[in-house]
């Protein structure tokens, strides 16, 4: 495990994950179609994600140039508030982790926090009620399974903290909504694999773009 200690949003940040499959985008790398004539192959989305990446393996620098929508922007603004709320739910320490990434460099995430030596935490400050509710009144975290096991593939930490982070719900005691999750590392086994398929369509990409230069 590699730690790049940086704030989350910096440019540094942005620079460290320049070409690194991220855990937050575990998901798309792992979007095959499901259906039709190209069944099993990746979906155009997964594809896009993989050929971004080569160009920004190629360049060093992030494509979009460190560029963040609202809704990235507000979740790194209230993520010392989430943080500080967790805290003090659990009389826990949380050590920020910036960005860490796996010994190749070819892995990422960018862990909320670190806790004690086997421990880590994610927060979310959603704002759709259709995802509030998901978490909130169904306990379902679905959409963020591949991220919460991504993280502790890439830090070897055996359980996590997902924390929904929503100031409006503070009068009724749910400002932070957290659910503990242990290491599935059965799971974890079957996303490596999918993940080490994806990297080599992005080395593909990659060694595609150098041999067109050349």
């Amino acid at each position: 495990m590699i730690i790049v200690e940086c704030a989350q949003g910096s440019a540094e940040w942005h620079k460290a994950r320049a070409g690194v499959i991220t855990a937050s985008q575990f998901f798309l790398a792992r979007k095959k179609l499901k259906s039709g004539p190209n069944k099993g192959d990746y979906s155009a989305e997964a594809k896009t994600y993989a050929f971004r990446l080569a160009i920004e393996r190629i360049s060093g620098q992030p494509l979009d140039e460190g560029f963040e929508n609202w809704a990235m922007r507000r979740g790194h603004e209230m993520e010392e508030d989430a943080r500080i709320a967790h805290e003090e739910k659990t009389g826990l320490l949380v050590d920020l982790a910036g960005f860490v990434l796996t010994e190749d460099g070819k892995f990422g995430a960018s862990a909320d926090g670190l806790i004690n030596g086997d421990g880590g935490c994610e927060y979310k400050c959603l704002v759709a009620p259709d995802r509030i509710r998901s978490v909130i009144l169904d306990g379902d975290l679905t959409e963020f399974m591949d991220q919460i096991q991504g993280c502790m593939w890439v830090t070897g930490r055996s359980w996590w903290h997902f924390c929904l982070f929503c100031p409006p719900l503070e009068p009724v005691g749910k400002k932070l909504w957290m659910k503990h999750v242990e290491r599935d590392d059965d799971y974890i086994e079957a996303m490596e694999r999918d993940l080490i398929e994806f990297e080599k369509l992005v080395t593909t990409n990659e060694a595609l773009l150098r041999k067109e230069a050349a």
